[in-house]
């Protein structure tokens, strides 16, 4: 079975008011829920076999503190994207791949997991609200070229709070 991780990066700073979007580094805050994440990966043995992480300073540094194992694809498209796109993205992962993160942004994160998870125990605190640093972990019926919505179940819903 094929698993699909959406993890939001950590929380960005604003402490630098004229840097671009694009160029926001992680907050203290950020970093430390980074971490715990990091932590939860390793603790449930989770290793992506790929990810596709969004190409923002923020998520690269989410991405160096999880450490999350697999082939990693740093991919500009991936900044600002709609859930649609994401799922497009998807649908090109090579068949063989067994499990894949995606680290991006919201709304397009929080729409792709509600877009595909058909059920799932904690799809109401998914729909209230996908904090920065969280991860849904979804199981997929299908392929990666079979994506659609509802193809997919939510198995797990992480926020960095939890794991205090």
């Amino acid at each position: 079975m094929k698993r699909l991780f959406l993890l939001r990066h950590a929380k960005s700073s604003w402490e630098n008011e004229h840097l671009a979007d694009h160029d926001r580094p992680l907050a203290p805050r950020g970093r430390k829920a980074a971490d715990r994440i990091g932590r939860y990966l390793r603790s449930e043995g989770i290793k992506p076999s790929l990810v596709l992480c969004s190409s923002a300073r923020r998520t690269r540094e989410t991405l160096e503190r999880v450490r999350a194992d697999g082939e990693v694809m740093i991919e500009p498209e991936l900044y600002g994207t709609s859930e649609s796109e994401l799922l497009e993205r998807l649908r090109r992962v090579l068949a063989d791949t067994v499990s894949v993160m995606l680290i991006g942004h919201n709304p397009g994160i929080q729409d792709l997991a509600l877009e595909l998870a058909g059920h799932g125990h904690r799809l109401d605190d998914l729909r209230h609200k996908f904090p920065t640093a969280a991860l849904a972990t979804l199981t997929l019926r299908g392929g990666w070229s079979d994506l659609e919505p509802g193809s997919a179940e939510l198995v797990g819903f992480v926020k960095p709070k939890e794991l205090a």
